[in-house]
């Protein structure tokens, strides 16, 4: 029998490259908090408990079935009740799951206390992307999949980050305690990065916390958790670990971005300014479910290349209404809170002039601005007037 295991392990080892062994890995990640090492050393100890007991159970069992045998001439016991093997066989296993409870319960009293938090971020999951939002400090951002289609159509090679890189990571500092409040507006996500022991389902209506205190500054990935729809695997999540100062920069320089969109919403813009700001939106949040060049995939994503909505102009508020607020019982989701002003009004455009649309027509930041306010929209500016 051992010879036949051999021979098996031999094979796949000269069937399988030094890579796939070398990423055979099953244990978890001790990780870079207090938190995971917490974690981890818990792990550790139930683990070898568990071997310590396996081993003494089946250590009696084998020896008693080779000493014990039948054919050594053993005759079995004849007994029927014995009140200090129950209580033995009652005691033994209540006194080892107390000692079990105890550190796991210090682990959990310290996973659930979020109390005197630096820094409070709001994360939210979308169909497929993270919005982070930093509370008290008017700075908000999604989080998008990074990796090129050219990769996941296998047009080119998949480089070490496949699948796991973003256009905007989650910026945190060093040595600060960060409570996260977890939720979604959608579908169920889960909101997960192992080197952080954190891992909260993302529900909609409803706000988890988790918090964490990281110690070495670095890149850290994760993923959602959850089963979220068809591109649950296009959903991961990366956090940029940085020292203080560094945060304090980062954040600054947020701040005045934030502060620049604001200033763009009253710009008198024009209709090539909107359109080449408008592909670039449409690119990056409309084209996986709209195709490139706008012909859709029905009946589940309309074309909006030559349809009705986007080239008719006494439906130019619907279409404003649609992309802003969403439409319920459908895939298309509201873009009000995760493009600003200026996005929603390139976009916009974009979509009514752009694959032979051809309208001539403009909505600019103003306008979005004032629909969001009373639900209304003024006429559709002509090209290149406000």
């Amino acid at each position: 029998m051992m010879l036949c295991v051999r021979k098996l392990f031999l094979l796949l080892g000269s069937v399988l490259p030094v890579g796939a062994w070398a990423a055979w890995e099953f244990n978890m990640p001790e990780g870079v908090t207090e938190v995971s090492r917490s974690i981890y050393g818990l792990h550790m100890t139930i683990f070898f408990i568990c071997v310590a007991i396996g081993a003494v159970v089946f250590g009696v069992m084998f020896y008693s079935i080779i000493v014990h045998r039948k054919s050594k001439g053993a005759k079995p016991e004849q007994f029927h009740e014995s009140t200090l093997v129950e209580i033995l066989w009652t005691a033994i296993p209540l006194l080892i799951l107390v000692l079990m409870a105890i550190p796991a319960t210090k682990t959990l009293i310290d996973i659930y206390d979020t109390g005197d938090a630096d820094i409070d971020i709001k994360i939210t999951g979308y169909q497929w992307k993270w919005q982070y939002e930093y509370l008290g400090e008017e700075v908000s951002f999604f989080s998008n999949l990074k990796t090129p289609k050219s990769e996941i159509y296998n047009s080119r090679n998949k480089n070490d980050n496949y699948l796991l890189e973003v256009d905007e990571p989650l910026v945190l500092p060093v040595g600060k305690k960060i409570r996260f409040l977890v939720t979604a507006s959608d579908v169920i996500h889960s909101w997960w990065v192992p080197q952080f022991a954190v891992k909260r389902d993302a529900i909609p209506g409803f706000i988890n916390e988790a918090w964490t205190r990281i110690e070495e500054p670095g890149i850290y990935r994760g993923q959602c958790a959850e089963l979220c729809g068809k591109d649950h695997g296009y959903m991961p999540i990366v956090v940029d670990v940085r020292s203080e100062n560094d945060y304090r920069k980062w954040l600054a320089e947020k701040k005045a971005e934030a502060a620049k969109i604001k200033e763009l919403t009253s710009k008198n813009w024009t209709l090539a300014e909107l359109n080449e700001q408008g592909k670039t939106v449409y690119d990056k949040m409309c084209s996986a479910c709209h195709m490139p060049q706008g012909q859709g995939m029905p009946p589940l994503f309309p074309a909006l290349k030559g349809s009705a909505i986007a080239t008719e102009k006494e439906r130019i508020t619907e279409h404003v209404d649609i992309v802003v607020n969403g439409k319920k019982g459908t895939a298309m989701q509201a873009f009000a809170a995760q493009l600003s002003e200026v996005d929603l009004a390139a976009v916009i455009t974009y979509e009514r002039n752009a694959w032979g649309n051809n309208t001539g027509e403009m909505v600019t930041p103003k306008q979005i601005l004032e629909f969001k306010k009373t639900g209304e929209l003024k006429t559709a500016s002509p090209q290149g007037s406000q």
